[in-house]
């Protein structure tokens, strides 16, 4: 699994036209599926990121976790993160997951997240989606599991 994971003000997503997930302070994850993604990658993955000390503490130093702070996840699948522009003019997809595979992966990891006391919000698996976010700092990370 990989995921692009911003520390956010607030964020949302949109299909078509109506807004079908939104956030305050908290994290947007960016989730993208490979096919030999496991159970265990995406349990890893949801604790690695509700324990990330990415919030500023009183002095400034980034020493709180989004439970810490009272944030929220907002969790939208994107299999383009596999995407693979290295050849040509069109990006290849052939890493990402079919849903056949991705689909439960991506709810067992929204399930992760939400076991572990956090407030979440998520997009539509494979819907036409407009993310909008307030990044905060700019706090950016890409995780990728371990093999």
């Amino acid at each position: 699994m990989r995921a692009v994971l911003q520390r956010v003000t607030r964020a949302s997503v949109t299909v078509e036209g109506a807004t079908i997930g939104e956030i305050g302070r908290g994290l947007l994850v960016l989730l993208g599926i490979a096919p030999t993604d496991t159970t265990e990658n995406a349990r890893w993955l949801a604790e690695k990121i509700v324990g990330l000390r990415i919030f500023n503490d009183d002095e400034g130093k980034m020493n709180r976790d989004v439970v810490e702070v009272g944030g929220s996840v907002l969790i939208v699948s994107q299999f383009t993160l596999y995407g693979d522009a290295r050849k040509g003019r069109r990006p290849s997809f052939i890493a990402a997951a079919p849903p056949a595979i991705a689909i439960p992966l991506y709810e067992q990891f929204v399930n992760g997240i939400k076991s572990l006391g956090v407030p979440t919000a998520t997009g539509k698996f494979g819907a036409d989606m407009q993310v909008e976010l307030m990044n905060d700092g700019p706090v950016t990370l890409i995780i990728d599991t371990p093999c």
